[in-house]
């Protein structure tokens, strides 16, 4: 936007597709890895028959994997660990805690397909490998298009077809049925971490025309009110740094925003009210949950074609309402619904790149030239939620640099108004069974995927060296 260019069809697919894989390795990585020991017991499943846990594998999913001496093989491995006192991956949790709920031999399942998505994600980061260099941080995408032109063969765009369609098959057949399993364990919380307003910048544009043929919508839901979704605009998003280690100001949009820490060195002081290191933006004053949920929600209430239909099957075969979805429950089961309608919307994607290139249209990439001045904002939506980058060029060079990242909206701190940022509002009521182990908190705080590094960014200006702090 900022310097005027409009990339090629060709570019704006393979964005769409790298894009696509990040959603379906992102997903997958979250459930079983980030998410999936919140609510599994895998010391537990030492317990279970293996028999049983094969006959419920059989039952609930299609793995490829199976059978009681494989689901054995399993447990030994477990025990091994165990035994060992290093649990290894499985270390951080606790275990053995009244809130879980999982019978052992879902618990034996559940951890089977643990490792079975370790496997399987390591096949899935190659996509960006594929058009993009490496994962993370793609190498491919540039101002003007997709540095990806020689990557434009049939061969690599048939590994991409063969590797995407490996993981859909995974999704479908073991990461939703796994999905539908544990959530049939723990409706309850289809009424815990809730919170009230939703953004979703939308993503995915099936044509130059955005936001109209974004594939997930754009969209606002405030109050909880799916029957009056509107368009946001970036020109009402403000950030408040009020509660945050900076200096004093008004909440100010993105375009003229600054980033001023305070100089004395920053500790918690309950007078002066400050206690983060991030800012809280709000859209109209008000904070918003983005992510997963969000734009679920956002493509539900617009009637999304491929979105609705996996949303009401799964409401209706957990036996819960549309109100359920306001949770963490909800959040967590949004990006099972929408890993699988993206993942299949990329098999066409494909084929449209296919067509493309058999007709000669090989273009990647269009050229451009730095302006004097120009301002440009770009929005998107990444699995983690909304992303908007502010930018002002003056004299050919860039003046002003801003950006609002998921993690900054869900974990943004209280507002000169004293409004909750999402993930403190979604904590409220909470009911802790143990407060020496507070596992309830974890599911809802993991249900987010926070990442303060994304929103945060620690340095010394003289060594400029990242520093690393562990806390004991």
């Amino acid at each position: 936007m900022a310097v005027g260019v409009k990339i090629p069809a060709n570019a704006r697919i393979i964005r769409n597709l790298l894009m696509g894989a990040q959603f379906q390795h992102d997903h997958i990585v979250h459930f079983y890895h980030l998410h999936a020991l919140d609510w599994v017991d895998i010391v537990s499943a030492l317990k279970a028959d293996t028999l049983k846990t094969a006959q419920l594998s059989d039952n609930v999913s299609n793995a490829q994997v199976g059978g009681s001496a494989y689901f054995k093989q399993v447990q030994q491995r477990l025990q091994t660990f165990v035994d060992s006192g290093q649990l290894g991956p499985f270390s951080n949790a606790y275990w053995g805690h009244t809130a879980y709920k999982l019978p052992p031999e879902a618990n034996l399942m559940a951890a089977a397909h643990y490792i079975e998505a370790l496997r399987l994600q390591a096949r899935t980061a190659r996509l960006h490998a594929i058009f993009g260099a490496k994962n993370p941080h793609l190498q491919s995408l540039v101002v003007g298009g997709i540095t990806a032109i020689q990557d434009l063969t049939p061969d690599r765009i048939a590994e991409f077809l063969y590797i995407t369609k490996e993981t859909q098959g995974f999704i479908k057949n073991v990461y939703v049925p796994d999905l539908l399993a544990v959530a049939s364990f723990y409706k309850d919380w289809g009424a815990i971490g809730g919170t009230t307003n939703f953004l979703a910048w939308g993503e995915f544009p099936l044509s130059d025309a955005e936001p109209d043929s974004l594939y997930m919508p754009r969209g606002l839901v405030t109050k909880r009110d799916l029957a009056n979704v509107t368009m946001p605009d970036q020109e009402r998003v403000t950030e408040d740094v009020s509660r945050g280690w900076y200096e004093n100001g008004p909440a100010l949009q993105p375009y003229k925003g600054q980033t001023k820490p305070l100089q004395e060195d920053p500790k918690y002081n309950p007078a002066d009210g400050k206690y983060t290191w991030f800012k809280a933006p709000r859209y109209e004053s008000e904070p918003c949950e983005v992510g997963p949920l969000a734009r679920v929600l956002v493509a539900y209430a617009k009637g999304q074609k491929d979105v609705k239909p996996i949303v009401d099957k799964v409401l209706k075969d957990l036996g819960i309402p549309a109100t359920a979805l306001f949770s963490t429950l909800g959040r967590t089961a949004a990006r099972g619904i929408e890993a699988v309608a993206i993942g299949d919307a990329m098999q066409g994607w494909v084929m449209e790149l296919v067509e493309n290139v058999k007709n000669g249209d090989t273009k990647t990439y269009q050229s451009w030239t730095m302006p004097d001045k120009g301002m440009g904002v770009g929005l998107n939506d990444v699995p983690r939620g909304s992303l908007g980058h502010w930018m002002e060029i003056d004299g050919g060079k860039i003046k002003n640099y801003q950006y609002v990242v998921p993690s900054t909206w869900n974990l943004g701190p209280r507002d000169a108004k004293g409004k909750l940022g999402p993930v403190e509002e979604a904590l409220i009521g909470t009911p802790i069974a143990d407060p020496k182990k507070p596992l309830e908190v974890l599911r809802t705080v993991h249900s987010f995927d926070p990442c303060i590094a994304c929103g945060v960014h620690v340095i010394d200006p003289s060594s400029n060296e990242v520093y690393k702090i562990k806390v004991l």
